[in-house]
């Protein structure tokens, strides 16, 4: 298996001390360079001390005198003492666990290291078996120990879990062990977290795989998934998620209606859609927007001014309100707002929303189970001053990204990335549903308070990264098509670089918020919007991904909306404003009636009732599906402009002429009508509809498309 390969480089066997060294790849971070060339040869030269004859002598004498165990390696496990014996006080590795053979016996723990030393190995489970946890690594410098596989099932049964990779905080020095791989069976066993390592010269092990389920007989529950990476130090990285397990007995789910292409959304036809529309999180129990009032006729009202998508909030607490316990009468009504959107032809993109972490902040989001303020102050200051001087939620949230216990031994963000898998299947064949957001706006915590001060470049590459990865592999056992969207730390609404590595999902998005924070009064405003925008931009284009503003707005103040949205339009991204409405919405800057664009969800969104500002800021033509590749848009003083080309997203060919493309001309803005001038197509919809559709013309390889209103309300005229 994978664990044992990893094995060489996290916890060493003592039966195996004395290999001559194999060639290792060139250090790709300081942790790995001191490893190489310090840890190793010194590690090397006490173990070929301890093996010698004269060693032997030597250390055995020096035991005596001292009267304990002061230089010398751990001994194995047996079956009679599974668990590996601890190394000496001073120098030696930590004895192996013992691996099973027995049915139903699990493996035994990797013993301890000394002050320098290698934690044990755990031993192998035995048939549908756990495997045991790796030994710690030494006090001073060392590596943790690898942990043991877990049984493959028999006869029916269950495979068993990977064992934990042992920890290595030392204090120069140390690599978390690897994560144990999960048996297969009727349902696989998950893999075994890493390790964490050093706080500066440190690297977490990577998580094991998980078994793969549905052999031997039908699974009884989702996949089994693989363990999280270990931490890693200042100075090192973070350990990689293991790989889920696969269902035998779980048929292929079809293609979803919405994917990526490069830079693009597109659907199943390749042609790209872009996505305009609003938030909808109902911030306070039941956390359900139908309790907000929000019902059939907002989705068509939605839908009547060109709106195709709303950001829709879930919470954690709500979903998982007991360890490991998912209710799924709340997914339920989810499920029925998610229904009665698509009714109207309006996406959903299901955003597990936080604001200051939790209700014990004054906030929403992490349920109490899972919320450890390490018994300190809490003071609640506010939205947002809670998040920035409260030590409490500091704590938590450092809590959180180290993947600490819950009450049930599950780590705080396995219990998300399981959350996550639980939603992502009980919505996975919801046409309505085009994304998963991971989290709303994540936030650093304490550890990471002075860097935060200038972004967060440590937090966002070896914690929130691997974080991300943990979750869309999560996802991804469950639902492999629909697209993952996930956000850059909190900071980056200042204005500061994205700081994030590479999520290791093609079919993902970067979802980003850019709220226009520093007005000039009647100068303007500070131009942070676009820099956020152009930050964005720089990060997709780098991946290889689409970018979607997902938050902007949150006012009335229509220079500050649009201050968002042109950035966006020139980058040819989607998004959704904040908010539909204020109700609810616990965590704001605005009064809740200024942000609204509906004021009441509980009554008809006419009249007074809508902001009837903000939906004419809102509510602009724009391209929302082209049979091509977008070239630019805009639209000024009344009138819209559009360039596409009809070569395909993929650059793999042109669509056919008469391929059609779709401009929402929302009528608030043409309340007379329209007139479109065409060249490279021909309008194929009626007169001054709220959705104009160019068909293109034969040989046409781009076309232009001028839509401006008509103050007399006559017939579309073509050009």
């Amino acid at each position: 298996m994978l664990a044992a390969a990893r094995r060489e480089l996290s916890g060493s066997s003592t039966s195996a001390k004395t290999v001559a060294a194999k060639a290792q790849p060139a250090p790709t971070d300081a942790t790995a360079w001191f490893q190489q060339a310090v840890y190793t040869p010194v590690h090397d030269g006490i173990q070929n001390w301890i093996d010698s004859d004269l060693g032997r002598q030597v250390d055995g004498a020096i035991n005596t005198v001292a009267g304990s165990y002061v230089i010398g390696n751990g001994a194995d496990g047996t079956a009679a003492n599974p668990d590996g014996g601890a190394g000496g006080w001073l120098l030696g590795d930590g004895g192996d666990g013992w691996s099973s053979t027995a049915a139903g016996v699990g493996g035994g723990n990797g013993g301890t290291a000394g002050f320098l030393g290698d934690g044990g190995r755990g031993g192998d489970g035995g048939a549908g078996s756990d495997g045991g946890t790796g030994g710690t690594g030494g006090f001073l410098m060392g590596l943790g120990g690898a942990g043991g596989d877990g049984g493959d099932g028999v006869a029916g049964g269950a495979g068993g879990a990977g064992g934990e990779g042992g920890s290595a905080t030392g204090l120069a020095f140390g690599i978390g062990g690897a994560g144990g791989d999960g048996g297969s069976g009727t349902d696989g066993g998950r893999g075994g977290d890493g390790g964490d390592g050093a706080a500066l010269l440190g690297s977490g092990g990577d998580g094991g795989n998980a078994g793969d389920g549905g052999i031997g007989g039908a699974s009884t529950r989702l996949a089994a998934l693989g363990g999280a990476g270990g931490n890693g130090g200042l100075f090192g990285e973070h350990g990689t998620v293991g790989h889920y397990g696969t269902r035998a007995d779980t048929p292929a789910r079809g293609d979803t209606s919405l994917g990526t292409t490069g830079k693009w959304i597109t659907d199943s036809e390749g042609r790209v859609v872009i996505l305009h529309g609003v938030n909808m999180v109902y911030k306070v129990p039941p956390y359900e927007p139908s309790a907000s009032g929000f019902s059939d006729d907002d989705a068509q009202f939605l839908a009547d001014n060109g709106f195709n998508v709303v950001r829709l909030g879930i919470n954690w607490a709500a979903v998982e309100p007991e360890p490991g316990v998912y209710d799924d009468e709340y997914l339920a009504s989810i499920q029925q707002t998610v229904q009665t959107l698509n009714a109207h032809g309006v996406y959903v993109i299901l955003d597990m929303h936080q604001d200051t972490y939790g209700t014990t902040f004054g906030g929403e989001g992490a349920p109490e189970w899972a919320t450890q303020t390490g018994g300190l102050p809490n003071p609640i200051l506010g939205f947002p001053l809670t998040q920035f001087l409260n030590p409490a939620e500091q704590h938590a949230w450092d809590a959180f990204w180290s993947n600490s216990a819950a009450s049930d031994g599950v780590g705080l963000e396995n219990h998300y990335a399981q959350t996550w898998q639980h939603v992502a299947y009980y919505f996975k064949d919801e046409p309505g549903v085009v994304g998963y957001e991971i989290m709303n706006e994540p936030y650093p915590g304490a550890s990471q308070m002075l860097p935060t001060m200038f972004g967060s470049p440590f937090f966002s590459a070896q914690q929130l990264t691997p974080f991300y990865n943990q979750v869309d592999a999560a996802i991804r056992s469950a639902d492999p098509n629909t697209t993952v969207y996930f956000e850059p730390d909190a900071d980056t609404n200042l204005g500061f670089p994205v700081y994030l590595g590479t999520i290791d999902d093609p079919n993902s998005v970067l979802s980003y918020h850019a709220y226009d924070y520093v007005s000039l009064g009647p100068l303007g405003s500070f131009p942070n919007a676009q820099l956020i925008s152009d930050n964005a931009q720089a990060y997709a284009a780098a991946h290889g991904i689409p970018a979607f503003m997902s938050e902007f707005g949150g006012s009335s103040d229509s220079a500050r909306i649009i201050g968002s949205m042109d950035p966006a339009d020139q980058h040819m991204f989607g998004w959704t404003e904040w908010s539909y409405t204020g109700v609810g919405d616990i965590t704001t800057f605005a009064p809740p009636e200024e942000e609204a664009l509906v004021y009441d969800p509980s009554l008809p969104p006419e009249g007074d009732n809508v902001n009837t500002a903000n939906l004419k800021t809102l509510a602009q033509p724009y391209p929302q599906v082209t049979s091509g590749t977008p070239q630019s848009w805009s639209f000024d003083d009344g009138a819209f402009d559009y360039t596409y080309s009809t070569q395909r997203a993929d650059g793999t060919g042109n669509f056919a002429a008469g391929s059609e493309t779709t401009i929402a001309t929302p009528a608030v803005q043409f309340p007379h009508g329209y007139q479109v001038t065409v060249t490279g197509g021909h309008v194929v919809s009626a007169p001054n509809t709220t959705k104009l559709v160019i068909a293109s013309d034969e040989g046409a390889s781009e076309v232009h498309v001028v839509v401006t209103a008509n103050p007399d309300g006559s017939a579309v005229t073509t050009v």
